[in-house]
């Protein structure tokens, strides 16, 4: 894999935090209930459960710029894949990861018997919200997916295919595995196509760096070789919004439209974001996100 390659996949499959946890928001979360892949804590008491699910190395810190005001609405459900928060890895960083957290969330929304719960993900977390819909319908109300195909790889080559994919996967993996721990916390701007902004692209190399490497590894390579397409026909959960960014110029359009062709999903373009677009578009994020939970 060259180092272009490499750089877009951490950069595509990445997570960024939006804000800071604030003193407010910690104090306010009640503890976690940590399963063999995940961990969840809520906000709020009533209206339609949401669950939230953030990308690869990501904590559930990402959601800090939405998660309180939805909570006054609804009964929020904050995951963070153990392992990428600097908390312990538990059953990750070893194959059957995506499967694992899939398992542990369809086993938490029947123990807590949550009723068609709205699945919202950003990068591997919305890829984990199209597992859902499509291995687990029963269990997911509706979809939306935050800059996320289908089938990751698609992004170096639009005939790959999974077998074509573990090469480049498996490279990918041993580099994110090779890779040093960082001394000190970037204060710089480390570049990259996270954010459209210097502080959104210093933020994710902070949150990131706090991730373990085998998890974020494993989870690299194994989202890197699945593709979801012949499943998305599986998904009868309604709507199934997918947001994209638009600032990577017209391949974007090309690359989302072409990946989820006759797919039930519905494309929503954000102009003017990268990657992250709850960073770089906070008021159309939320925009969006509200349309999505009130449309009947």
């Amino acid at each position: 894999m060259t180092r272009f390659a490499l750089r877009l996949a951490v950069a595509v499959l990445a997570p960024v935090a939006l804000l800071q946890p604030t003193a407010a928001t910690c104090q306010a979360a009640p503890a976690e209930e940590r399963l063999a892949h995940i961990s969840v804590t809520t906000l709020g008491t009533g209206g339609t459960p949401v669950i939230l699910i953030p990308g690869l190395a990501s904590p559930r810190a990402v959601w800090d710029g939405v998660a309180p005001d939805l909570a006054k609405t609804h009964r929020v459900y904050l995951v963070q894949v153990n392992g990428f928060g600097g908390d312990a890895a538990g059953d990750n960083g070893k194959a059957g990861l995506l499967d694992g957290i899939a398992a542990d969330l369809n086993s938490y929304i029947a123990k807590h018997k949550l009723q068609k719960p709205a699945i919202i993900g950003h990068s591997m977390g919305g890829f984990l919200a199209m597992m859902m819909g499509a291995r687990y319908p029963a269990a997911t109300g509706r979809v939306m997916v935050v800059d996320a195909l289908p089938f990751f790889s698609l992004l170096y080559d639009p005939g790959m295919t999974v077998e074509k994919a573990r090469a480049f996967a498996e490279q990918a993996r041993a580099q994110t595995l090779a890779a040093p721990a960082p001394a000190a916390p970037v204060t710089a701007d480390p570049g990259g196509i996270w954010s459209i902004t210097p502080e959104g692209r210093i933020k994710v190399a902070n949150w990131g760096a706090k991730a373990d490497p085998k998890v974020t590894a494993q989870a690299l390579y194994e989202v890197m070789t699945t593709d979801l397409r012949p499943e998305l026909a599986k998904v009868t959960a309604r709507p199934f919004t997918v947001l994209y960014a638009t600032g990577a110029g017209p391949r974007a359009k090309v690359i989302w439209e072409s990946s989820y062709a006759g797919s039930p999903a519905t494309l929503v373009p954000v102009a003017d974001s990268w990657h992250f677009i709850m960073l770089d578009q906070p008021a159309r994020f939320s925009a969006a996100l509200n349309a999505f939970l009130d449309a009947r």
